[in-house]
């Protein structure tokens, strides 16, 4: 099967279930913003979540696959399933082991944490106690998502992607059912959302045990620490933690501050955050994931025209759903935010501070997007060593940013921040692979982003025109959710129209994959 057909289909899967997790999700922050809005104890349990949730991106989206795919990839290749499986039993046993030390020492440090993850609480008492608490309480988690994240890395180097993809959604679910039917037995209802945390996570990782087991794996006490294959796992995940995870120590960074503006801040930040995820998740992250493997094959193959091919390919691709979706969720973010959160403890105040979040975060999309893409190329070549020092520049430019735009534009500021720091991230990266790999067809990823910013831009003004006619903020919820949808579908209309219009290839593509009745079909319709 072609590449890019493999591509498109493996990122098909993984999105499909992103997507039932983000709506499971948005599910989920509706339940818990009725419910706790932006409050004392939400801000509590948010900064609580942030160090798991953050560890849940780094390991579950990016550090343990990046680092253990092309080494797990290129021992099958060369040494067989018996030396694969060897490989896999050794690295289970010992990250086992480590994050069961982390899990011990983040419970017991658990109030420095928090000075270093919320100062600002400190003058708040009540709010520090309670979140140094559900941080202890939610620390295991940290255990059954890394060992869920290298049994998803298994799997998805066998081309397993669907079911490790679907394992967040049983997370939320959890969590929804603890908000619904634990919290309201509990003095202090917060606490339930946070033994939803723990079940779900552990929950994620035994979902996947079965399949690993079906493609042959049988758990043996085994711990090579020495063993060449471990070690040199080992000193690519330390920079890929740190190449992968800019965005996330910007949130947390952004976090740390937010705790110093007036109260709501943080819960402004998480919940744009949130939208901003969807789009991220449902195709970035999806991408990053289908697009690894793939490139750690040609790259163990040395067929670097192949591997220089399919990462043009993915980045055409993810502008192709960023750029609209960036100019969707600015001009729709009001109507948005009042649509699914608007009730109960969630006021018109912080629909207002969640949609300045939004547009910020907005800004930068197609660059958190476009790392979850290029980043695979550097770690497929096992080079980890750039991308790590292009995140250290960004991280130092984000919190410059931060210091400088907290003040005129608050939160905002911060969003605002960790976007321009990510455009910054991703141009360097984007320098860096076409210094490695040459060319990449440069002027047809800018001829079609061309094509991309004026579909987008007549989307826009058609959205903003509805939005402004029919929307009504102060309407019931069946009326707002109608004309909301009426708004995306007419939006999603004129860029489909217009995309045709400017006979955009990769619109001929995902049309032609989709009407497929066969594959031969597929691959005629690729784009070069």
């Amino acid at each position: 099967m072609d590449s890019k057909v493999q591509i498109s289909q493996a990122a098909g899967a993984v999105g499909g279930m992103t997507l039932i997790s983000r709506i499971f999700g948005f599910l989920r922050d509706t339940i818990i913003a009725m419910v706790f809005g932006s409050s004392m104890a939400a801000d509590a349990f948010f900064v609580a979540f942030r160090l798991p949730n953050m560890q849940r991106r780094l390991l579950g989206e990016g550090a343990v696959s990046a680092a253990f795919i092309p080494v797990f990839a290129e021992t099958l290749g060369e040494k067989g399933k018996e030396e694969g499986w060897s490989l896999a039993n050794s690295l289970l046993n010992i990250l086992c082991l480590l994050l069961l030390i982390m899990v011990a020492g983040m419970m017991v440090f658990a109030p420095w944490i928090i000075m270093g993850f919320a100062p600002g609480f400190l003058d708040q008492p009540e709010k520090y106690t309670l979140t140094v608490e559900l941080t202890r309480w939610m620390a295991p988690y940290l255990l059954f998502i890394g060992l869920a994240a290298l049994l998803m890395g298994i799997l998805n180097t066998f081309k397993v992607f669907a079911i490790p993809a679907s394992a967040p959604i049983l997370l939320n679910v959890s969590m929804i059912l603890s908000v619904l039917f634990l919290s309201p037995q509990l003095e202090e209802p917060i606490w339930g959302l946070a033994v939803g945390v723990l079940i779900g996570g552990a929950v994620q990782f035994l979902i996947q045990v079965p399949a690993v087991i079906k493609k042959g794996y049988v758990w043996k006490p085994q711990m090579q620490w020495k063993r060449p294959e471990i070690v040199r796992i080992g000193k690519l995940m330390i920079p890929v933690i740190l190449g992968l995870a800019v965005y996330e120590i910007n949130i947390l960074v952004d976090t740390i501050l937010a705790s110093l503006l007036p109260g709501g801040s943080i819960s402004y930040l998480y919940y744009g955050n949130r939208l901003v995820q969807l789009p991220l998740g449902v195709f970035g992250v999806a991408l990053g994931v289908a697009i690894l493997p793939l490139l750690s094959e040609q790259a163990a193959q040395k067929d670097f025209q192949k591997l220089t091919s399919t990462l043009a390919f993915g980045i055409r691709l993810i502008l192709f759903v960023t750029v609209p979706a960036t100019v969707g969720l600015a001009v729709l973010r009001f109507p948005i935010v009042n649509t699914l959160w608007e009730r109960g403890e969630f006021t018109l105040l912080s629909t207002q501070g969640t949609a300045s979040a939004l547009l910020f975060y907005s800004v930068g999309l197609c660059a958190f997007a476009g790392i979850k893409v290029i980043a695979p190329a550097f770690y497929s070549l096992q080079d980890t060593r750039t991308p790590a020092k292009i995140a250290a520049y960004s991280l130092v430019l984000n919190i410059l940013l931060n210091l400088i735009l907290m003040g005129p534009l608050g939160h905002g500021g911060l969003a605002l921040a960790t976007s321009l720091s990510a455009i910054f991230n991703v141009g360097c990266l984007i320098f860096c692979i076409r210094k490695k790999l040459g060319l990449m067809g440069g002027r047809k990823i800018a001829v079609s982003s061309a094509k991309l910013a004026v579909s987008s831009f007549l989307m826009g003004i058609a959205v903003f025109a509805i939005n402004d006619a029919f929307f009504d903020p102060s309407a019931n919820l069946s009326y707002k959710i109608l004309v909301l949808f009426g708004e995306i579908a007419v939006g999603v209309g004129v860029f489909l129209a217009s995309s045709r219009l400017f006979k955009n290839q990769e619109l001929d593509f995902i049309a032609g994959l989709i009407r497929s009745d066969n594959r031969n079909h597929a691959r005629r319709n690729i784009p070069e």
